[in-house]
């Protein structure tokens, strides 16, 4: 083993106190240099580069996850992805990962209540992550008190999904450590605002915030980082890999995208979601008819409509992650797309984006 000395920083801080740059140590093997980058997340997490590979359904698959471990950032669990899609039995599920990596990951948790059943077996999720050693979360769409609660218990760390400053008071309120940003470039559920936005908006609430949305290059890593963001989470550039098992169809179509071809769709689970556009698309629209939205409006009828349209989500998006594409499937990206122009393994992105990093900083 030797130490290697990998870049010399100074040390500083900006307004938000998070994004802190030292002399940088790593321990390695002879020839295995990795750069050091330190801020609150990477000391947080417990990781070599603050980069989050976000939960994605249905694209989370354990290899993808535990590439991102292993590369130096943090993968994260989806459950339904990991069982529904990928076919594992949870706690084997787990087992693959860890036979994959021995570094952290995490779990998403979608606290949405629209389903007892989901709810229950979310919770045996959680205990299940919680006894196999897992103590990083990530929750979404929802009051995340429950997961927090469970998680505090064992010393771990909740991070909470948000898009505006009310609801990450709301998860503050409930106990989340940290704060996931989603912009209105991201994939999946959108946000309503650009980054350096939420940047100002949340800025002052004294913990860690991730970048989510937009980000499909090392050079927007690298600013994002720069502008005071603690980290940056992505799915749409990991989806674009080897590792991940979504159809040559569906990264083909990344590859070739750009930030004009995503568009939002509430026809797929009734709030606004971001795609590729096709020509399928076009020709249904992105708006969910009179009815759907009458009842996603009504006070009672929301959660029954949510749910019809998540189980609806469920198999139409394992459908179009795992075959060809057709006619009909509905591909989920971000406007990171514009960013990424091939198909690359996860050390090889991992690597350059924490590079880019380090010579930003050392030019």
């Amino acid at each position: 083993m030797a130490l290697q000395e990998v870049c010399r920083w100074s040390t500083g801080s900006d307004r938000h106190g998070i994004y802190i740059l030292q002399r940088a140590f790593i321990v390695s093997e002879p020839g295995w240099v990795r750069p050091g980058l330190e801020t609150a997340v990477s000391r947080q997490l417990k990781i070599e580069v603050p980069l989050i590979c976000g939960a994605m359904y249905p694209c989370s698959n354990p290899e993808l996850v535990a590439a991102v471990s292993e590369a130096g950032g943090i993968g994260i669990i989806q459950p339904l992805s990991l069982v529904y899609v990928h076919g594992h039995e949870f706690r084997q599920g787990l087992a693959t990962i860890r036979r994959l990596t021995d570094k952290p990951v995490g779990m998403n948790v979608v606290v949405e209540k629209s389903s007892k059943v989901y709810e229950e077996r979310m919770r045996g999720y959680v205990d299940s992550a919680l006894e196999d050693g897992i103590r990083f979360f990530v929750t979404s769409l929802g009051n995340p008190r429950w997961v927090v609660e469970k998680v505090h218990q064992v010393g771990g760390l909740v991070y909470h999904d948000v898009t505006e400053r009310k609801w990450a008071e709301k998860g503050l309120d409930a106990g989340a450590d940290g704060l996931i940003a989603v912009n209105d470039r991201a994939g999946g559920h959108a946000g309503p605002k650009g980054s350096m936005r939420l940047l100002d908006e949340l800025g002052d609430l004294g913990v860690p915030l991730v970048c989510a949305g937009g980000v499909g290059d090392e050079g927007e890593f690298e600013r994002a980082l720069r502008a005071g963001y603690a980290a940056v989470q992505m799915g749409t550039r990991f989806i674009a890999t080897p590792e991940c098992r979504a159809s040559d169809d569906y990264k083909s179509a990344i590859v070739k995208a750009e930030a004009e071809d995503i568009v939002l769709t509430e026809r797929l689970t009734g709030v606004p979601v971001s795609v590729i556009r096709t020509p399928y698309i076009e020709r249904v629209g992105t708006t969910a008819g009179p009815v759907a939205r009458w009842l996603l409006r009504g006070r009672k009828t929301k959660h029954w409509m949510r749910m019809i349209y998540s189980l609806q989500a469920l198999w139409s998006l394992k459908r179009s992650s795992v075959r060809s594409f057709s006619y009909r499937d509905y591909l989920q990206a971000g406007k990171s797309v514009a960013g990424v122009r091939a198909i690359e393994p996860v050390a090889t992105i991992v690597e350059r984006f924490a590079a880019a990093v380090v010579r930003g900083v050392s030019d």
